[in-house]
């Protein structure tokens, strides 16, 4: 064999390993967008069409999937809430920073709830929640920078109110509208901002 057949052996070969391990990625996130929040390596890997041995060869761990998964949908994630107009009075950047986050929070909701499921068990899930409630609050600071006038009970009161547990409560066990929910946020977020002398 050929310096040039070997090279395109060892090509082929590195590129059926790369659709491989996104196969494994991507079947990982389908699964917990369907529903099945905590999905195992086997569930993963006959949604793969992949036997379990190549789950692991590409995978040490659930974790390290888990960390590579979260890389690979940050950007995608992040959008769903970074961006969008912010300009107008505070009312109407109130409406506008909510129905943002419905939306976003409407688009990773099971994601989201897969992430909380294992935050015990997993470090790395733990850093990046804990990353991307931050990223939020820097966010909301951004469309609201009349937030860091307020005390800090009342910003965490913010917090809590704009949060994705918030939300989750509200369309899934009290099984309001998105409108309906949304409503809610947004009255909780004025009254609270606007009538800010209350808690000084």
């Amino acid at each position: 064999m050929s310096n040039d057949q070997l090279d395109e052996v060892i090509d082929g070969r590195r590129l059926r390993s790369e659709r491989s391990r996104l196969a494994i990625i991507e079947a990982a996130l389908a699964l917990q967008e369907e529903g099945v929040l905590v999905p195992t390596a086997q569930q993963i890997s006959d949604r793969a069409g992949l036997g379990i041995r190549s789950f692991f060869r590409h995978f040490e761990d659930m974790e390290s999937l888990f960390e590579v998964a979260d890389n690979h949908i940050r950007d995608s994630y992040e959008a769903h809430f970074l961006g969008g107009d912010r300009s107008g009075t505070l009312a109407q950047r109130i409406d506008k920073a909510v129905e943002r986050y419905a939306d976003g929070y409407e688009g990773v909701s099971n994601i989201m709830l897969g992430t909380q499921a294992q935050l015990w068990r997993y470090e790395v899930l733990r850093k990046n929640y804990a990353r991307n409630q931050r990223g939020l609050r820097k966010d909301l600071d951004d469309r609201l920078p009349e937030l860091k006038s307020l005390t800090r009970e009342t910003r965490e009161a913010i917090d809590g109110i704009a949060s994705f547990e918030m939300w989750h409560r509200l369309r899934r066990h009290q099984k309001l509208s998105k409108k309906s929910s949304s409503n809610i946020v947004k009255n909780l977020l004025k009254n609270l901002i606007e009538g800010n002398d209350a808690y000084s």
